[in-house]
């Protein structure tokens, strides 16, 4: 087909899309019962479920991990795992042969609303590109609605790719209303989110102040999916706000660690503080933040892709802080946990097996694939304060599971349960997705959504939004 055969082809397709007759609820009205899923029905239902006998990826050193095993979800939480658990007459099974059983992925930095401008940049750098057009234009014009669906989309698509935790860094703070729609967004995908109220632009802001309102309106339970930080810069005085609503911080800081250093010596940090990227500091501010008890969030992919600075997994490493994974936002990556651990997974190494080739000393461990699975599960929960909660399969915590199928040609036979989910995995393996519980995706399919209705939606709002900001894609260039 010729070049514009298939433009002509892809915008009749968008049109379709854009022109199909919505269903009336933005989730799918009809029920597990209407569908004709029994199954999806009894664990709807279900007090006690049992995923039974899968590979079972705990990540949970004093449990270990097994071979084959069953893992019991009770009103939400995680009560067993092992073989042959007598189960009560009520409970649900779901036979997990052939299935890698993992804690969900927690993704420790990510931009939700900008989910209307997925690969907006394709070739972009951070400065000038990112700063330029997504910072100082395209998020500028957004409105309360843009900010909904943005986030909704980008929500339903990482429970889509098994990831049932996010940091969601919400830089849209131009009013209270937007700030509402950001919330509101996280709420109706049913992730679980630590939710850092950001900054905003124009005279309805009302960042940081609103954060108070904010805490009363959302955040009074501590029996819900939603937590909140606040996202601050190096000024001091957003600072002493988190520390006013006594919050965790969440700091992006790269390449200038004087700033850092000076907040650090005011006595602004506190631990369970968060900071993004950590490219290139000096060997001071990394003993504040290990010091501080701070955590730390890489996103290789889009470090290197878009000029944010070499990858400071090492860094973090030698100076005893284990990271968390992000994917930040889908301008330019792909916000996909399977490849941002592979790119960490191979870029450790790689600059490892360089040192050897030079006959360094002293050398530090090659990074294992459990490792990796660890940073992405167990350390993301550390990083949003959620680790008692959530981040490994053990008894007593909430049920966050994704079950992965694991007998696909690209994967069979399965040689490492670690290797096959960090190295061969993709978003397509993942088959069933559970939050507090709850099946959030189920054989394949999100569980109650509209796709269709939501794509119309985002395609509406990114339509208007890019015309508002004058900003034109080539969807070819």
């Amino acid at each position: 087909m010729s070049t514009s055969g298939r433009r002509r082809t892809f915008l009749k397709m968008g049109a379709g899309l854009a022109a199909a007759a919505p269903f009336a609820p933005l989730f799918s009205g009809a029920s597990a019962a209407q569908t004709g899923d029994g199954e999806l029905l009894a664990l709807q239902r279900a007090r006690r479920i049992r995923l039974a006998r899968g590979i079972v990826l705990t990540l949970d050193r004093r449990i270990g991990d097994f071979v084959s095993a069953d893992v019991v979800i009770e009103d939400g939480k995680i009560s067993a795992i092992g073989q042959n658990i007598p189960s009560p007459p009520d409970t649900v099974v779901v036979d997990c042969v052939n299935r890698i059983i993992i804690p969900g992925f927690v993704d420790t930095h990510v931009h939700s609303y900008q989910g209307l401008l997925r690969s907006t940049l394709p070739n972009g750098l951070v400065d000038p590109d990112y700063n330029r057009d997504i910072q100082n234009n395209l998020t500028l014009k957004y409105s309360p609605s843009d900010v909904h669906i943005g986030e909704l989309i980008t929500a339903l698509a990482m429970i889509d790719m098994g990831t049932t935790t996010i940091v969601d860094i919400a830089q849209i703070s131009h009013s209270p209303e937007h700030s509402d729609a950001c919330i509101r967004g996280l709420q109706e995908s049913g992730i679980r989110a630590l939710h850092a109220y950001s900054r905003g632009a124009g005279p309805a802001a009302r960042y940081p102040q609103d954060i108070g309102r904010i805490q009363r309106a959302y955040f009074n339970s501590r029996d819900q999916l939603l937590t909140l930080a606040m996202a601050v810069s190096t000024d001091p005085a957003t600072l002493r706000a988190a520390r006013g609503a006594n919050v965790p911080a969440v700091l992006h800081i790269r390449v200038e660690s004087e700033p850092f250093l000076q907040l650090g010596r005011a006595g602004l940090f506190r631990d369970g503080d968060l900071f993004i990227h950590a490219t290139h500091m000096n060997d001071a501010a990394w003993r504040l933040i290990k010091d501080t008890g701070g955590r730390v969030s890489q996103c290789p992919p889009l470090e290197m892709a878009m000029g944010h600075g070499y990858p400071a997994i090492q860094d973090a490493l030698d100076h005893g802080v284990r990271p968390s994974l992000s994917t930040d936002h889908s301008a330019t990556v792909a916000q996909d946990m399977f490849g941002v651990m592979r790119s960490a997974f191979s870029f450790q190494r790689l600059n490892i097996l360089q040192r050897r080739m030079r006959n360094e000393q002293n050398i530090p461990p090659l990074l294992t694939c459990r490792e990796v699975l660890e940073f992405a599960t167990l350390q993301g929960a550390r990083c949003a304060n959620l680790d008692s909660r959530i981040g490994t399969l053990s008894p007593g915590k909430e049920a966050d599971i994704v079950v992965l199928k694991a007998d696909r040609l690209d994967l069979w036979p399965v040689g490492n349960a670690f290797g096959t989910v960090v190295n061969l995995m993709n978003p397509s393996h993942v088959e069933s997705v559970f939050i507090a519980g709850k099946p959030k995706k189920w054989r394949g399919a999100l569980v109650g959504v509209d796709p269709q209705r939501v794509m119309r939606l985002a395609s509406e709002a990114h339509d208007g939004l890019l015309r508002r900001a004058n900003f034109r894609v080539d969807l070819l260039g």
